[in-house]
């Protein structure tokens, strides 16, 4: 059986790698900056979860580069899906894409 699945290994791609966008307005500059995050790198396991299964915590620091150099704190929360739940920031605010 290693061999076979070795075999299948060799001619099968590895699943695409998924990414969840952030894009983030600087109160101070007003500058639009966007990031994105590795929903399979960048993710670790919440301890502050309830009973509803293992969930997942990110915290990613955006900096701009055109005036200013205020550093945006971004905390995401996801649960065992990889599903976002909560999102807070501290130093600018959320761009959705409708605006």
């Amino acid at each position: 059986m290693g061999f076979l699945n070795k075999l299948v290994r060799l001619f099968t791609s590895p699943a695409p790698r998924k990414f969840y966008p952030i894009t983030v307005k600087c109160n101070r500059c007003g500058e639009i900056i966007e990031g994105q995050i590795n929903t399979g790198n960048d993710l670790s396991i919440d301890d502050d979860d309830d009973a509803s299964g293992v969930g997942y915590y990110c915290r990613k620091v955006l900096t701009g580069s055109r005036r200013c150099f205020q550093q945006i704190e971004v905390e995401l929360r996801f649960n065992s899906n990889r599903k976002l739940l909560d999102r807070q920031i501290v130093g600018g605010s959320f761009v959705d894409e409708q605006e």
